[in-house]
């Protein structure tokens, strides 16, 4: 639970109030002026009323040069970042040619599998030459290789499961398994931070939804004992199915979920439990099979297991695993399978390669070093940054690391300014010069209006002298903008100087 301090909240809400209240004047007035300069209003119905996207026009179009910014190379530990410029106020982004080589803190790339590797990225290829790009078939027609079923059959044994389907793309697999898994008639109880994917599947089921405050396995007893005591809505009939939704590791808060807990109140009330392990999956756990090794929890106590390819294996898609009865299940009543085309060949010999690196298949213990690396990279990033006094959300072990900014101005000042940084640097004879540090701004609609954030993700392809160069620009910023709430002692402090993450002056 974030708990924002008083005098930034007090601040957070008198900056926002006084953008809201200066957006709606100038709307006035535009309306005004174009009521005497128009000759023909009425021709046709607005398709967007001026109060339905003045948040986009007013507020997020002055910063969208922070977000979506295009990228000249693969998501790797550096990468090159086009520059962009405005002649509008940024209503249109124009790109140059130019491009600034960047730290890359903002990609999902937890086990460095995005870029070429030596070993998945040349059977990639010759997936490539065999199978083509795509298949361009659904997996009920012509639509399955022989690739995906070792992949299906690997994934399930990875994870812990008898079976297991896999999907083109990891939003689906959760917005269009969850309405085949659950109907009207049955509860749905969800994370109060659920990921979209998650809420939009619930609310496509027609199952009846309830909330329960994020990770508090005392309030889901509590939902799940008024439910099951009240019933269904008029008839009060028993619930035809219960199920209890949760994520792994939530994306916005970098928080483990409390597993363990949450699973022995399902098995109290007989609730089936659907866990989302696209962000910890291959992330975590000492063998990077997610957030049940990590918590020691069996696999079998969980009745759904989903998960992406897009994060730590460097791919894209989906799966869900689970009994063979509920795959096989599936595999004839999932729109996603039955009528999107299947996951590209190639994506698909990427994952198989990436999970025999990580089991050490491939002959070595790469897998092992970069599971060890990213658990050393992630604990060491989070604790210097609370050093430093930032806000940091998430625990230990989880390379999601969010630093609450809270002030709208200060989130594309923060972004710009670590863009925009250069700094020279040399830690153990090597030499950092005009490099700057690409962040992921996260704000409204993706989190809720007054907690805007800067969402870091650390990758076991970032070296230490990496971090360090990261740290350094962070905390220059952070002291710059007035984002570090949080200061500690100041015999412990970092001042945000060139030298500070190497402990001397």
């Amino acid at each position: 639970m974030v708990r924002i301090p008083y005098l930034t909240a007090l601040t957070t809400l008198f900056s926002y109030g006084l953008l809201f209240a200066f957006a709606h004047t100038r709307d006035i007035f535009n309306k005004f002026f174009l009521f005497f300069s128009s000759t023909n209003l009425h021709v046709y119905a607005p398709i967007c009323f001026d109060h339905e996207d003045i948040y986009i026009r007013r507020l997020y179009r002055r910063i969208q040069d922070c977000f979506g910014r295009p990228i000249a190379s693969a998501p790797d530990a550096w990468i090159d970042v086009f520059e962009r410029y405005s002649n509008d106020n940024n209503k249109t982004l124009l790109r140059t040619t130019k491009t600034s080589r960047c730290l890359n803190l903002g990609s999902y790339n937890y086990l460095g599998f995005a870029a070429a590797d030596e070993y998945c990225t040349p059977r990639a290829i010759e997936s490539l030459k065999e199978f083509s790009p795509s298949t361009c078939s659904t997996r009920v027609d012509g639509g399955t290789t022989k690739l995906h079923v070792e992949l299906e059959e690997r994934i399930a044994k990875f994870v812990g499961k008898p079976s297991a389907v896999v999907f083109g793309m990891g939003y689906v697999t959760n917005s269009s398994i969850i309405p085949v898994l659950i109907g009207k008639g049955g509860l749905i109880i969800s994370d109060s931070l659920n990921h979209n994917s998650i809420v939009n599947g619930a609310r496509g089921s027609g199952a009846t939804i309830q909330v329960f405050q994020h990770n508090s396995p005392s309030h889901l007893e509590e939902v799940l004992r008024e439910q099951i005591t009240g019933g269904q809505p008029r008839t009060h009939r028993p619930w035809k199915k219960i199920m209890v939704i949760v994520e792994g590791i939530y994306s916005m808060e970098g928080e483990l979920c409390k597993l363990p807990e949450i699973i022995a109140v399902c098995k109290k009330y007989k609730a089936y439990i659907y866990l989302d392990e696209a962000h910890s999956i291959g992330a975590i756990g000492k063998t990077g099979k997610g957030v049940c090794e990590l918590l020691g929890v069996d696999p079998t106590d969980v009745d759904i297991m989903m998960g992406t390819f897009t994060k730590s294996f460097g791919s894209c898609g989906g799966y869900i695993a689970g009994s063979k009865e509920l795959i096989q299940y599936l595999k004839y009543a999932c729109p996603a399978h039955l009528y999107a085309t299947s996951m590209s060949p190639p994506a698909v010999q990427q994952v198989i390669s990436a999970i025999k690196i990580i089991l050490g298949e491939d002959g070595s213990n790469r897998g092992a070093q970069k599971l060890n690396r990213i658990r050393e990279n992630s604990n060491f990033f989070r604790s210097e940054l609370q050093k430093m006094g930032f806000d940091v959300l998430g625990d230990n072990d989880s390379p999601i690391m969010p630093i609450m900014l809270y002030n709208p101005a200060k989130m594309p000042a923060f972004s710009r300014e670590c863009l925009r940084q250069n700094v020279s640097m040399s830690v153990s004879q090597l030499v950092y010069s005009q490099i700057h540090v690409a962040v992921a701004m996260v704000a409204f609609p993706a989190t809720p209006l007054l907690l805007g954030r800067a969402r870091i993700c650390i990758s076991a392809a970032h070296t230490k002298e990496d971090l360090l160069k990261g740290l350094e620009v962070i905390g220059r910023v952070g002291k710059l903008i007035g984002a570090r709430y949080l200061l500690a002692e100041p015999s412990k402090q970092h001042d945000g100087g060139a030298s500070d993450p190497l402990g001397h002056h």
